[in-house]
């Protein structure tokens, strides 16, 4: 078998019960993975049965797994049990993630703190643990925001807290690189899900659709064969961001 055939892998997928994340929870089962769908709460369990409901009748194995991965010590227990249950992990991927859109003098400390935990922190210890526990040649990509290469106010905290994540991903792919482990992110532009439509304005959401090249949002369609690729074939890139966002923004 293939290092870069998913028949047979074991992929754990924060977030990997609705939008971006549950799509490649299921696009990836399709192709003989063994999932690991993580959820934050409560109101995503629906998503995360619903997501686990489709790939066992498409013929594929899963669990879900409900944490808060802000505490660290449940990002071990995410690995921990996935390992438990299936032997061992090859990828992981990260797409957990939470935008506010609010000018910089009226964010508060706790949203800071939270934008914080969640964009930064939980990307941080994901990648350490996935350090720890991947099998040799294993796979690590986090997904990230364009808005990194964006010239825009009212969106400190979300681009500010992801744009760590690029050196994080720089500095695993050097630490981790000697087990033949490839840490990515990738960069969406505004995906056409729920996550973006809670934080803007009709005129906003108007504007974001203009600002690509080739028109409209992204579509999670369009990312997810991305990341698919990175952490198959497209392996050799390590250390790397990809923007992909039909020419939303660029660097």
């Amino acid at each position: 078998m293939s290092r870069n055939d998913l028949k047979g892998k074991v992929v754990l997928i924060a977030g990997g019960a609705k939008n971006l994340g549950g799509l490649l929870s299921k696009n990836i089962a399709a192709k003989g993975a063994k999932i690991a769908i993580h959820y934050n709460s409560n109101s995503t369990k629906a998503d995360a049965e619903q997501t686990l409901a489709a790939i066992q009748k498409a013929g594929g194995e899963a669990f879900i797994f409900q944490a808060d991965l802000i505490k660290t010590g449940n990002i071990t227990r995410l690995f921990d049990e996935t390992i438990k249950k299936y032997g061992s992990i090859d990828i992981a991927i990260n797409t957990v993630g939470k935008v506010l859109k609010k000018p910089f003098v009226e964010t508060t400390e706790a949203e800071y703190d939270s934008m914080s935990d969640i964009n930064s922190k939980v990307a941080y210890f994901f990648i350490q643990e996935a350090g720890k526990k991947l099998n040799e040649h294993g796979k690590i990509c986090t997904i990230v925001t364009s808005l990194l290469a964006a010239f825009t106010g009212y969106y400190s905290t979300y681009e500010g807290m992801k744009a760590p994540v690029e050196h994080f991903t720089r500095a695993a792919s050097k630490e981790f690189g000697n087990r033949g482990i490839s840490v990515t992110a990738v960069a969406p532009g505004p995906m056409d899900t729920p996550f973006f439509y809670g934080q803007e304005s009709e005129d906003a959401v108007a504007y974001h659709k203009s600002a690509s090249a080739l028109g409209g949002l992204t579509d999670i369609k369009d990312i997810a064969p991305l990341v698919e690729f990175l952490v198959t074939d497209g392996w050799w890139i390590t250390g790397q961001t990809i923007f992909a966002n039909g020419g939303y923004t660029t660097r």
